[in-house]
């Protein structure tokens, strides 16, 4: 059984290319496109799986398909955070790759640091480090 709190997350993406891109650059991840079984012409879902070597049980994947809502404007519907060394190294790196700096790294008092940025489909995600 999975000990981690989140075991997976799905981040719905307008234009699924800008969005790899954009946390590749950020977050030096790579992506594992997949096939949709049984996807038709009318569905055409696309989805790219986060990879990382390390990725200790938990998972996730970005999302283009007809009819998703992209983005999360100025409200915040859904919050992922990846975890990082110095979240602020990150944080650095977000206007550079297409996406914007909400709050830059802040103190959580005794759970570390952490910034939240947007990503370039209107997505808010979190950085977190404990230094």
């Amino acid at each position: 059984m999975n000990q981690n709190i989140i075991c997976w997350f799905e981040i719905y993406v307008e234009n699924i290319e800008r969005a790899k891109n954009f946390y590749s650059e950020v977050l030096g991840t790579q992506f594992t496109d997949s096939d949709m079984p049984g996807d038709t012409a009318e569905t055409q879902m696309k989805m790219a799986f986060f990879s990382s070597p390390e990725n200790q049980g938990v998972s996730g994947a970005l999302i283009e398909m007809p009819g998703a809502k992209e983005g999360g404007g100025d409200s915040l519907n859904t919050m992922v955070y990846f975890p990082c060394m110095d979240c602020a190294v990150e944080t650095a790196r977000v206007a550079a790759a297409g996406g914007k700096v909400k709050d830059a790294k802040m103190s959580i008092g005794d759970f570390g640091f952490c910034s939240i940025c947007m990503d370039t489909e209107g997505n808010f995600f979190g950085l977190h480090s404990m230094q």
